[in-house]
């Protein structure tokens, strides 16, 4: 993670603080989170040569993720709670599939650019899980669980 620090400071952006090994990086900039995002892919490509697709979002956007928690009535592990965070709205038959994937107890909520889901089993046998990870959602994703979610929002606010 000081690599990307250091490469992301270098691309001039301001503030840059990783949160554990995954990738997670809060930073300071004035673009527009699609122009972050453009610029945080071509910089790991330049530095390290991975092509790793880029997920931002404003700390504004954040708070309302995290404010939102429309399972947090259920969700008492945060383990197994997730949100995904997706580059774009899901296509309406996307959405029919994640819902229909997710198997009591399992719960999801697929709100704007995020889906919240609750994995209370194990998500390792979960027929949910999969559905969100894989290509088949047409936009680029990714999903943390809810502890590292308040984390992040709690590093942005450091």
């Amino acid at each position: 993670m000081p690599e990307l620090r250091e490469a992301l400071t270098d691309a001039g952006f301001k503030d840059v603080q990783t949160h554990l090994q995954s990738g997670n990086v809060v930073l300071t900039s004035t673009a527009k989170p699609e122009n972050v995002a453009r610029k945080c892919e071509r910089e790991i490509s330049a530095r390290f040569g991975l092509k790793i697709p880029v997920v931002v979002r404003t700390r504004a956007e954040l708070a309302r993720v995290v404010k939102r928690n429309p399972l947090g009535k259920v969700a008492d592990e945060p383990k197994a709670y997730q949100v995904t965070f997706l580059s774009a709205r899901l296509d309406p038959q996307v959405v029919k599939a994640i819902e229909a994937a997710a198997k009591p107890p399992e719960q999801v909520v697929i709100s704007g650019r995020e889906v919240y889901a609750w994995y209370p089993n194990t998500i390792h046998r979960s027929r949910l899980a999969p559905k969100l990870a894989g290509k088949g959602l047409g936009v680029t994703a990714t999903a943390r669980n809810w502890a590292t979610v308040e984390a992040l929002l709690q590093l942005v606010d450091r």
